[in-house]
């Protein structure tokens, strides 16, 4: 109550926080005239001024009211749009590192020129985050228009890009990108072996939009980079056939933390059974012998008693089809992990792709908070507020709209079952269809979806299914969801980039229904005969009550629903929004309250009737309360565990940097041998011990085995005083001699390279490795709870045990073989073609239950390039004639396995960068 008194007198923070801002904007708004007198030549030279400006010693906020002011100018010129004053409020905010909070319709997009252009002028990079591919690609060219005018360049990456055309896009002022993208990027650059491969530079400022999906939704699993490893059809098949012939009582099920296990009559049946298939090594099935068989068993136990075709996946053309479960599209090429997949495949008896293992991966918790600046904007911030602080330290800023909301959002209709529900909301819609009045139905699964669609049929409504059966639509299906009698039906409208305008979109019905005609007065006509059609049918949908957004029923999260509810109502148009729930909703049924469904199911509910009350809303709002904190709790087990790896794998990747920078490491290998000789004597004669309680055959095996020579340690011991640091210096000293007239033998450059590609080669192998290791120790850390100790704590201490061995052993191998390594007379270097290397596939994964939440491509197309060092220098190609033509690119550093930048999507080495061909 005192709250509400004091917020009624003096305003909340964030209205005082804005109301700040507004004298920002007086500033800007005071610089429009003479920034409007300009001339287009000297409103693009004001890009040079500020960055002189920037050179003499002023910040970017000395010059911020300006640069908006001209970015707002160059905007009504390029593209006939005029920034309100509360979008000049968001681009303050973005510029300050902060979550701009704007209302569907109120022009994010435009927003984010404001802030993108001021940071850009600094010539260290801008990147603007989106969703999707198709709106990182409309952006760059719809904004990149602004930009461009103003001097600055636009880069765009999208999947399937050469190497030579993502380092230019990264290297623009402003680049347009997906999340997936950016973070597939800095994963692959850190396993390439030059540093001209790479095709990032240092981050500076990141906007994101749609933050809450992508900094919130999606930060539950991490990017993973993944290489196939063997074969295990049969396996799968076998178990596959076992788990499907189980009875209900052997099993229970954990739909919240969606995980199933055994019970212990379960237990000792499935052990006689696998026992009969001979499956098991061992009768127990706990066994050591048996742990592979026990994780594919668990995995083929959610595959088929967990995952829902057409819910969870879909099959297409033979394969398994993820489903984003936020958005409902088909995520092509994407696979979970850890074997899951392929109980999924057994499971609908299709082909069966062998298992992946992690070469490298990251959170996006860890990626983006490598930016000096990150900010972000989205609808719906407001209820992660705290997530946002403590995991980004972003603050969450809400921005008024520009035009009051005029949508009334009425309160849930509450029914016994699916069907009744079901039949409810189709006749809700018919009554809205035949009035004129819009509709866009929101729902959460695809068998949703085509359920609705069924009893829409029965009504006889038209209708639109946007699911990801129809992916390929989306944009033209949303595009037209506001003309007159419309009826649409969407899995999810989170993040699908393109607004629903009343009486529909006149640029989409250009395109579609003009395609044919040329330019001319002609096509000017039909073009403005369309306006008109568009603007009369608009004000027939003013007239009918504008969008009605009908949810059939609630989100795990309050922000989806609200995403759902602000498609309806933008920049002042009218509009209506309901929700429709029953008992039978997976929200209500698996966390809402005990009390809830005994009391409804005890009044005299009658069939088809509905109710709703106040006491309602609240259960479904702790409900949501419910789900979001588990969903929360999620993220920060995921970013705890990654904090670890994240420390290990700084140092790792600062390591590859700065040999990819060395001239040199021989300094690096030489210190890796004295280490590898301390640690094997280290072993061998224990600190405080006396010579005759050494293991001097051990040593001598070892140094052997590592070396490739045998010391004599007997005739050392026969000397007095003979300590530990003797012997260290006398292997030391036959080691180094060894070495030296090695490379006294060798060629210096070759030698050069030999050390420094053995090194990053062995480098990646044992972070391989590692991580693999670190995989499986995040499977079982959970366990040890039972004894009362804290996983993570114990994982933490694990991890870096395993790290220490991880150095060990990355000093012995480097030192073996170097050792080893068999120098002939110099001669020159040959052309080196090196092996097809496997396609490496990208995943958003989460590590705790496989479930994978990406959308890109599978980035394919750059993983050759790793050891594209020893490819040599780019020669000429061979033209159409057979003759041997100039290659374009021989001064690109294009990686010999790379994609061709010419477009052809032949390898560099099989197209432009071939030896002699047509000879």
């Amino acid at each position: 109550m005192m709250n509400s008194l004091m917020k009624a007198v003096f305003g909340s923070s964030n209205d005082r926080y804005v109301k700040s801002i507004g004298k920002v904007v007086e500033k800007i708004n005071a610089l429009e005239p003479q920034i409007q007198a300009l001339s287009d030549e000297e409103l693009a030279a004001q890009t040079d001024k500020f960055r002189a400006q920037l050179a003499d010693g002023k910040k970017l906020d000395d010059i911020l009211p300006e640069a908006f002011a001209t970015v707002r100018e160059a905007s009504v010129r390029v593209l006939g749009m005029r920034h309100f004053d509360v979008q000049m409020v968001g681009g303050i905010v973005l510029h300050r590192g902060e979550i701009a909070e704007m209302r569907t319709g109120e022009g994010k997009t435009l927003v984010a020129t404001l802030a993108s252009y001021l940071n850009a002028i600094e010539g260290k990079g801008v990147h603007v985050v989106t969703v999707n591919d198709y709106l990182a690609r409309r952006d760059a060219e719809w904004m990149g228009r602004l930009h461009q005018f103003l001097g600055l360049t636009i880069g765009v990456i999208v999947p399937d890009m050469s190497e030579y055309d993502r380092r230019d896009a990264y290297n623009s002022d402003i680049t347009y990108s997906t999340n997936n993208e950016l973070g597939f990027d800095y994963l692959r650059d850190n396993m390439k072996h030059e540093r001209s491969q790479m095709v990032q530079r240092p981050f500076n400022f990141a906007i994101v939009d749609e933050v809450d999906s992508i900094l919130i939704d999606e930060a539950r699993t991490p990017l993973i980079i993944s290489g196939p490893t063997e074969d295990k059809q049969e396996l799968y098949l076998s178990i596959n056939a076992v788990v499907k012939t189980i009875p209900e009582e052997w099993y229970e099920k954990d739909e919240k933390a969606r995980n199933i296990q055994l019970t212990e009559d379960g237990t000792e049946e499935m052990e006689k059974r696998l026992v009969e298939e001979g499956l098991l090594a061992t009768d127990n099935l706990y066994d050591v012998e048996n742990t592979q068989v026990v994780h594919h068993l668990d995995q083929a136990l959610r595959a088929v008693h967990m995952f829902k075709l057409d819910t969870d996946y879909i099959v297409k053309d033979g394969k398994i089809v993820i489903i984003d479960e936020f958005t409902g599209r088909m995520m092509d090429g994407r696979r979970w992990s850890n074997g899951l997949h392929q109980a999924v495949e057994a499971k609908e008896g299709v082909k069966i792709e062998p298992e992946n293992q992690t070469l490298a991966s990251i959170t996006f918790q860890n990626y983006f908070r490598m930016y000096p600046k990150l900010s972000g904007m989205t609808g719906t911030a407001a209820t992660e507020a705290s997530e946002f602080w403590d995991i980004y330290k972003m603050g969450v800023v809400e921005i008024p709209t520009n035009v009051d909301v005029l949508r009334i959002d009425e309160d849930d209709e509450f029914y016994k079952n699916t069907l009744d529900k079901f039949a409810a909301i189709a006749s809700a819609i018919k009554d809205k269809y035949e009035i004129g009045q819009p509709v866009l139905v929101g729902t959460v699964s695809i068998e949703k979806s085509e359920l609705l669609s069924e009893f829409l049929e029965k009504e006889g409504v038209k209708h639109e299914v946007l699911n990801a059966r129809f992916h390929e639509r989306e944009a033209h299906i949303v595009a037209q969801a506001g003309r007159l009698n419309a009826v649409t039906i969407a899995t999810n409208m989170a993040g699908r980039g393109t607004d629903i305008q009343l009486g529909g979109n006149v640029d989409f019905r250009i395109n579609d229904e003009l395609s044919e005609i040329p330019e001319g007065p002609d096509r000017d006509a039909a073009i403005e005969r369309i306006r008109a059609v568009v603007a009369a049918e608009r004000q027939k949908v003013l007239d009918a009550g504008g969008l009605f957004v009908l949810g059939t029923e609630r989100h795990e999260s309050r922000r989806i629903d609200n995403q759902l509810r602000g498609r309806s109502g933008r920049q002042g148009d009218p509009g209506l929004s309901r929700f429709y729930l029953c008992l039978e909703d997976d929200l209500l049924r698996i966390f809402g309250p005990d009390t809830l469904f005994s009391r409804m199911m005890n009044s005299n509910l009658d069939d088809g009737e509905a109710i709703g009350s106040k006491w309602l809303s609240k259960a479904i709002e702790t409900a949501q309360k419910k789900v979001e904190a588990r969903n929360y709790e999620q993220r920060k087990q995921v970013v705890q565990y990654d904090d670890v790896m994240n420390d290990q794998r700084k140092v790792i990747y600062e390591q590859r940097a700065e040999i990819m920078d060395s001239e040199s490491v021989d300094d690096v290998v030489v210190d890796m041998r004295h280490d590898a000789i301390n640690a094997i004597v280290g072993e061998a004669c224990p600190p405080g011990s006396y010579p005759e309680q050494w293991d001097v055959d051990g040593l001598k095996e070892k140094v052997t085995d590592v070396f490739g020579f045998t010391p004599p340690i007997e005739d050392w011991l026969d000397e007095d005083h003979v300590e530990p640091e003797l012997l260290e210096e006398r292997i030391r000293l036959q080691a180094d001699t060894i070495m030296e007239e090695k490379i006294a033998r060798a060629d210096p450059e070759m030698w050069r390279r030999i050390e420094k590609s053995l090194l990053l080669q062995e480098l990646d192998f044992e972070w391989k490795e590692h991580l693999s290791t670190l995989d499986a120790l995040r499977q079982v850390v959970w366990l040890r709870a039972h004894a009362q100790k804290q996983p993570i704590n114990e994982y933490k201490q694990e991890a870096f045990g395993l790290f220490e061995k991880m150095l060990d052993a990355l000093r012995v191998t480097v030192t073996n073989k170097l050792m080893r390594l068999d120098l002939r007379e110099p001669e020159p270097m040959p052309q080196i073609d090196l092996p097809e290397l496997p396609d490496f596939l990208t995943g958003h994964i989460d590590p705790l239950t496989g479930l994978d939440n990406s959308n890109d491509g599978d980035g394919s197309a750059s993983q050759a390039a790793l050891f594209g060092s020893l490819a040599g220098s780019p020669r000429a190609a061979a033209g159409p004639g057979g003759s041997v033509s100039e290659n374009p690119y021989a001064d690109k550093e294009v990686s010999r396995n790379a994609p061709c930048p010419c477009g052809s999507g032949s390898k560099y080495k099989h197209c432009h960068g071939a030896i002699g061909a047509g000879a």
